[in-house]
């Protein structure tokens, strides 16, 4: 879920993965096996980089990730009970290369980083945008300081993108014209804050009334119902629901996409060996191809990075 308080200019050239994203509907079933405690796990014998780890966590043979899991096509779960998506496909060809099994476990998006300081988690891969603020630990809307922040091991590029009733935009083309109008969100993701932010622009037509919830697809349901007039959320998951929600009969977006920012694996300050090994293992998928066929698999080419980045983010 992308955070941040730095405006980016509107991403255009990544509206045309609307289609490509429809293209990965189809394929749900496809995806990676879980990586949740009963995903298989890799030998250290064979993986190329297990060296790289911590002994810790190479005797222990899993890497704990927390996750919002209910994020679709990013991280979900199958009608199964199994978590894939996007995310998950990553993650399983880092351990591949680092021969442990990276383990999903399910929380809700504004703990994971606390859940990094606690040491509940190992890694924290969940849609969350790298910022500075974020690796800074800088709370985005008080500019205090809450924590030691975090490292980021960027894979993805994303932008924000606003969705309304299929057929009802109610004249909404951009964040501007929500003053005055209804919008639900996920708490803590760049969608909150840009309806905050600007909320605070809106003059004569009223503020904007924002509705919070603890995941995206509670939001969905809140605009599905008629109680808002618009929902945000990243736009890969935005054009997922367009295209998936009542048979692509319930959603569609408006306006750009905008924000674009990095995507990161959250590592904890001070944990540098651990983010050193899966800054190396990101970069090896990407040099064998593997990153790309996952990236290909959900139709998501157009937010694929070219190298592995720590702390990439503005």
């Amino acid at each position: 879920m992308t955070a941040s308080t730095t405006r980016r200019t509107a991403a255009k050239s990544r509206i045309a993965a609307a289609c490509a994203i429809a293209v990965a509907g189809t394929m749900l079933l496809a995806a990676c096996g879980d990586q949740t405690k009963n995903g298989s796990s890799n030998s250290t014998a064979s993986a190329p980089l297990a060296d790289l780890l911590p002994k810790e966590i190479r005797d222990k043979g899993v890497i704990k990730v927390g996750s919002d899991i209910a994020y679709p096509p990013v991280e979900f779960k199958d009608k199964s009970g199994r978590t894939v998506g996007i995310d998950p496909d990553i993650a399983a060809a880092i351990g591949k290369q680092l021969g442990v099994t990276l383990q999903f476990e399910n929380g809700t998006f504004d703990t994971l980083i606390t859940g990094l300081r606690s040491k509940r988690y190992d890694l924290a891969m969940s849609s969350m945008t790298d910022t500075k603020d974020r690796q800074q630990g800088i709370d985005s809307e008080t500019k205090k300081k809450v924590g030691e922040g975090v490292d980021f091991v960027d894979y993805f590029t994303a932008g924000v993108s606003i969705y309304t009733r299929k057929g009802d935009d109610q004249g909404i083309t951009s964040w501007a014209d929500l003053c005055g109008k209804k919008i639900a969100v996920q708490r803590g993701t760049v969608s909150h804050d840009l309806a905050k932010d600007e909320s605070k622009k809106c003059t004569g037509g009223g503020k904007i009334a924002i509705e919070t919830f603890d995941n995206d697809l509670e939001a969905q349901t809140r605009l599905r119902s008629g109680g808002v007039d618009a929902a945000s959320s990243d736009f890969p998951v935005a054009a997922y629901a367009v295209k998936t929600s009542g048979g692509g009969k319930d959603f569609q977006i408006v306006g750009e996409q905008v924000e674009a920012a990095p995507y990161g694996i959250a590592v904890a300050k001070g944990n540098d060996q651990l983010t050193k090994a899966v800054r190396a293992a990101l970069e090896a998928t990407i040099k064998n191809g593997e990153y790309g066929k996952i990236i290909s698999k959900w139709g998501v080419e157009a937010g694929a990075v070219t190298e592995a980045k720590v702390n990439g983010g503005s």
